[in-house]
């Protein structure tokens, strides 16, 4: 079968140099696995991490790609739940299941956790025509969402559910802060929020403002100004006059990290919470702790989340509440170009799909 396969790294980022459509062995199904065909996959960023080979040096030869929906083909003789023609979409939070964190509930901190198609391999990932996992990290599709729109959803809407869901416990209307609303997780994050019955602030770059408001954002402030967040403040002591409390923010959502942490923290109310799931504009940002101890400010930290959290977002695709945000689609062929434009984010909005030829 064809598969996007790469044997060196690239840390200058020249991914027409590594990115190579090969054969590779199509998989048989170990007891316990799913086998199914890959009708769509999803960028993400840590594709472009596996690539660099930092912060960590994946396994070569490589195949990436950890976001991926298809029909089932095949099942292992211990599946109970999956059937061949199901459609299903891939949960890549691959942990024991039988630590005290898992066995808690909370795999996504099981210290044997690894992220699929990003830290496993020689040649495990999405980008294949034919993809095997456990059966414990498959999920079906509902009905009414298409392959694309499961592929785009399956990191990036579990990582947004996880962030206000699951780790700062949305309420219906709360003043909701979402900072990047053009990436894969903002756009998640602001129909998360609406579905909650919140007041979204989102923000962008201006290109994606209007867009971020079709998505359901009540207000869209551009973070790449310098008084961005007197902008933002402005709106929350318009909303805190209607609902008759303090003004400021009650949950930031933030992955843009070190250029935009501090006046996040500014922004929110006493108590407020603060949940973050990346850095991609560094991690060393300067924090005035007075923000976090006088008004008991609430920091948390995100990453993934449980396969049920993927069902529950799942759930409500399919009920029409959430959709994906997709920019653009590419073939196997030109995965090189489609890397390049998640790098360079230049009019990027949503996620990336890739998908084989035929499919």
């Amino acid at each position: 079968m064809k598969a996007v396969v790469y044997n060196e790294y690239a840390p200058d980022d020249n991914y027409a140099k590594i990115l190579k459509v090969q054969d590779i062995d199509e998989p048989k199904p170990k007891p316990d696995e799913v086998i199914f065909t890959n009708k769509a996959s999803a960028l993400n960023y840590n594709d472009i991490w596996g690539m660099r080979g930092v912060p960590v040096a994946v396994p070569l030869p490589h195949v990436s790609g950890s976001d991926v929906a298809g029909d089932v083909i095949a099942v292992g003789d211990d599946v109970q739940n999956f059937k061949v023609g199901d459609r299903v979409v891939s949960h890549s939070n691959l942990s024991c299941r039988v630590c005290k964190a898992c066995t808690d509930g909370r795999e996504f901190d099981c210290t044997r956790r690894q992220v699929w198609g990003f830290q496993t391999g020689p040649l495990w990932g999405a980008y294949s025509e034919q993809i095997h996992l456990p059966e414990v990290n498959v999920s079906k599709i509902p009905e009414g969402v298409s392959y694309d729109d499961a592929a785009a959803a399956s990191m990036t809407l579990l990582t947004s559910w996880h962030m206000l869901v699951g780790r700062a416990k949305i309420t219906p209307g709360q003043t909701v802060l979402i900072m990047g609303g053009g990436s894969g997780v903002g756009s998640f994050g602001i129909q998360i929020a609406k579905l909650y019955n919140c007041d979204v602030i989102a923000t962008a770059s201006p290109d994606k403002l209007d867009k971020c408001l079709e998505l359901g954002a009540d207000y869209a402030v551009d973070h790449r100004k310098d008084d961005w967040s007197k902008e933002v403040f402005k709106i929350s002591k318009e909303l805190a006059k209607k609902k008759g409390e303090a003004p400021g923010i009650d949950i930031a959502f933030d992955h843009i990290g070190e250029t935009h942490f501090n006046k996040q923290l500014t922004l929110l109310k006493y108590g407020a919470s603060l949940v973050s799931c990346g850095a991609t504009t560094g991690y060393d940002a300067n924090i005035d702790l007075r923000h976090i101890f006088f008004k008991g400010i609430n920091v948390l930290g995100s990453t993934q989340g449980t396969k049920a959290e993927l069902d529950q977002g799942l759930y409500w695709m399919g009920q029409g509440k959430i959709k994906a945000a997709i920019d653009s689609t590419y073939t196997f062929e030109q995965a090189a170009e489609a890397h390049t434009k998640m790098v360079t984010g230049k009019g990027l909005f949503g996620k990336i799909l890739m998908k084989p030829e035929g499919a």
